[in-house]
């Protein structure tokens, strides 16, 4: 029996024969150094290094099958819960590393802050849309940025889609945030650090036992991760990690992005931007809307390349690339079913608008939220799972499989 190896189905079958792709490593490789030291040079060492940290995150993604659309499908239709209990590994390592810091207020003499959300209807609705948008779209923020970068070309289509999508959700948010919430609510400052992260624990503790219990009723035992004859550094080169693997890395690496960037980790507020400045460029007067103005202002009218989550972005779709050189596995197909495509572009569109309403995607309401003690976080989290439950039901109008 195992529990925190990888899951099986949501791995393709490994192929050993399969050997490293030397030119895509070394083109991810150089991208990737070359962008550091440019970064390094001309921004600060600590981009720089975000670049590198964000290439290490997609790497890790990637290796490890990270996925958080997979894990969840799996669960609401096989009730196999590997995924589900690496990802409560993840938010236990990371609440323990930073709740201590968060309720201090600084990591090694600098200030930091965690993501703190509000909690309301507009909020609810946005992770409900998203977790819809992640089964259709066929990824979440991380999954989507990582898989088109290890060369799954429908995915470049749910990206474009999703960059739509959380621009046009800038321009809502304002309608959005005024209906009724009940503002932000950070457990830390409610209970202490200490009582929060024992309550949080708890709760992690009784979603991991409940898989357990539902996937042993429903099948008898806990499914065997996959086979891989790779063994020591040859597995860690070209993969597959276990899960626990990678819940372990992302948990550490979202801790070095809270000293880097002095806040947690996030992704899709860089799609926005980047819709942003595309209308600007075609003559929109995007500054003028409610988003724009204020402390957002500044990042609306500097290089892309100054803003901290457009950097780790691209360093993750790198890292991916670098990882899928290394496992021998880039190779893009061109062709996707109309349905599917179609699926792609509704559930990109959704997963971009419910992500700027909620204040957040898997990664910045769910696991930074989670991580810093906002109670949106676990609210994300019901939003979420309930939309993918309808998503994981609509999949097959589209042509889309419900077992993987």
């Amino acid at each position: 029996m195992t529990d925190l190896s990888i899951d099986a189905r949501l791995l393709a079958p490994d192929n050993n024969r399969h050997q490293a792709n030397l030119t895509i490593v070394a083109i991810a490789a150089a991208l990737l150094l070359a962008g550091a030291a440019a970064l390094s040079n001309v921004v600060s060492w600590q981009q720089g290094l975000l670049f590198l940290l964000g290439g290490a995150l997609g790497l890790t993604l990637y290796h490890a099958l990270f996925g958080f659309t997979s894990a969840w499908r799996v669960f609401i239709v096989s009730r196999r819960g590997a995924g589900l209990r690496a990802q409560m590994v993840m938010l236990a390592l990371a609440t323990a590393l930073f709740f201590p810091v968060l309720a201090q207020g600084t990591l090694f003499g600098g200030a930091v802050r965690g993501e703190i959300g509000a909690v309301g209807i507009g909020m609810l609705t946005g992770a409900f849309l998203f977790g819809l948008g992640m089964q259709l779209g066929g990824g979440c923020a991380s999954g989507t940025l990582y898989t088109a970068g290890g060369g799954n070309t429908r995915m470049l289509v749910t990206l474009a889609a999703f960059i739509a999508g959380s621009t046009i959700g800038a321009l809502h948010l304002p309608w959005w945030s005024g209906l009724p919430n009940i503002g932000p609510v950070s457990l830390i400052e409610r209970l202490g650090w200490l009582p929060a992260l024992m309550l949080c624990w708890a709760v992690m503790a009784v979603i991991y036992l409940l898989t357990v219990r539902a996937e042993r009723q429903r099948h008898g035992a806990l499914e065997p991760g996959a086979r891989t004859e790779l063994r020591g550094f040859r597995r860690f080169i070209q993969g597959p990690w276990p899960l626990l693997w990678g819940a372990i890395l992302l948990a550490i690496g979202n801790f070095a992005t809270l000293y880097l960037a002095r806040r947690p980790w996030g992704i899709t507020s860089a799609f926005a931007l980047w819709g942003s400045k595309i209308l600007m460029g075609l003559g929109v007067d995007v500054a003028s809307w409610p988003y724009w103005q204020g402390a957002r202002a500044a990042s609306l009218q500097q290089s892309i390349f100054t803003d901290i989550t457009s950097v780790m972005d691209f360093g993750i779709i790198l890292g991916a690339l670098l990882a899928a050189g290394l496992a021998g596995k880039f190779s893009p197909t061109w062709r996707i079913a109309p349905r599917s495509l179609l699926a792609a572009i509704v559930g990109g569109l959704l997963l971009g608008y419910g992500a700027r309403l909620a204040y957040g995607c898997n990664i910045g309401a769910y696991f930074s939220g989670i991580a810093s003690g906002s109670l949106h976080g676990w609210c994300w989290l019901v939003a979420a799972f309930l939309g993918n439950i309808l998503g994981t039901q609509l999949r097959p109008l589209f042509g889309l499989g419900v077992e993987r």
